[in-house]
């Protein structure tokens, strides 16, 4: 699809869901129980804040009873296929769209965008843009995200690294940092080498130029930097070396952002992703939403749930508490911290794709050890990845 018809679909859908906005807060117009699966981590931040939003659910919507199970993250996906496809499922889950499109094109979430019509109009172009396939909607907003650098100001006193090479130069000097090797978190770096995975029409173009494989050659020196060194090499082991100050630095989304500064207080400090020769990187944006079982015969009190999980007092508790990006344009954002992510959201970064083509993306472009185990040559697994996702 050409960026100019993404751009109408998105239009489109705005129109169409400008009439009105649920802020939260408000008297239950319907009755209903409905069960909601979520994958926050147990003690994290956004356990917390859903808590206290979920607890003050209870007075504002006395008619629904909200029935929660905490589903573990690298668990959800698989669990909530699976027993939707055997006729079962929850009402509703919350999680980032990463595979929205695959999941809506296999019928596995509701087309809600009959139900929803006239209830978004407080809902951003890309919070509603990344909830949408093919000009339907498929989920209610909740938070934005992007992955940028996190710092501990104490250990770079001078700030964080605004170039890669910069970057390298610091980890060449002993620095000790976390750089995220997969292929989400490195997304941002294939554009500051001039890479480019699709063309306008989502047609793999990894291949044309020298800026894929050089981004990852850069990456390669990254891992083999930290591999010497045994610093942590995904978010899972970073998170308690960076907390404890014992890493300078992390390449991490806003989620991770409660746990940062309920550490390390007023030395956390954030930057955009470090530039690359050729120009900025561009991570890309994500978006976290609400999704509807189209088994569920309760998909209009989910909507009410979902609504009001996403509604103006709730999206403000999420982002204090759990530096949630608010997919709503009316809640003001004040954290220095969290406009930084704002301000990458409005500089454009590409919304991530829901075209059936991203899943050949993740099918061919994540097996990255090929490069950082076994020493193939970047170009070559470039190459690789390239004719298998074209197949």
């Amino acid at each position: 699809m050409k960026k100019s018809l993404l751009v109408l679909v998105s239009l489109m859908l705005i129109a169409s869901f400008a009439l009105a906005a649920c802020g939260g807060g408000g008297a239950s117009t319907t009755k209903g129980e409905v069960t909601f699966w979520h994958a926050y981590a147990t003690g994290s931040a956004e356990e917390a804040a859903l808590a206290k939003v979920l607890k003050q659910a209870e007075t504002d919507l006395p008619n629904i009873k909200i029935n929660v199970l905490q589903v573990p993250f690298n668990d959800i996906y698989n669990k909530y296929r699976t027993d939707v496809a055997a006729g079962g499922g929850p009402d509703m889950f919350v999680a980032p769209n990463d595979s929205l499109g695959d999941d809506a094109r296999a019928g596995l979430v509701a087309d809600i965008t009959t139900l929803a019509d006239g209830k978004l109009g407080s809902y951003s172009k890309a919070a509603v843009e990344g909830m949408s396939v093919g000009g339907k909607l498929y989920g209610i907003p909740e938070s934005l995200k992007a992955v940028e650098l996190w710092y501990n100001k104490e250990m770079l006193p001078n700030g964080a690294p605004k170039t890669t090479e910069e970057l390298k130069a610091l980890m060449e000097g002993g620095t000790p940092g976390v750089i995220v090797f997969n292929c989400y978190h490195s997304w941002g770096f294939f554009s500051g080498f001039g890479g480019k995975v699709f063309d306008d029409k989502f047609n793999f173009v990894t291949d044309q130029g020298n800026g894929m494989a050089d981004a990852m050659t850069y990456l390669n020196d990254l891992y083999q930097i930290a591999k010497t060194n045994g610093w942590p090499k995904n978010d899972g082991d970073g998170l308690a070396p960076f907390k404890e100050g014992k890493m300078a630095f992390i390449t991490n989304g806003n989620w991770a952002m409660g746990d940062y500064k309920a550490a390390l207080g007023d030395k956390l400090g954030v930057a955009p992703l470090p530039a690359g020769p050729a120009g900025a990187a561009t991570p890309l944006l994500g978006v976290d939403g609400y999704y509807f079982n189209p088994n569920s015969k309760n998909q209009a009190a989910a909507l009410e749930v979902a609504l009001y999980l996403t509604g103006k007092s709730a999206q403000a508790i999420m982002m204090a508490d759990a530096a949630h990006i608010p997919a709503r344009t009316d809640v003001e954002v004040t954290d220095p911290l969290l406009k930084s992510f704002l301000d990458a959201v409005n500089s454009g970064n590409t919304v991530r794709p829901q075209d059936a083509q991203m899943a050949k993306y993740w099918g061919n472009f994540c097996g990255t050890d090929e490069v950082y185990e076994k020493g193939v040559a970047p170009a070559e697994w470039i190459a690789k990845g390239t004719e298998g996702a074209k197949k």
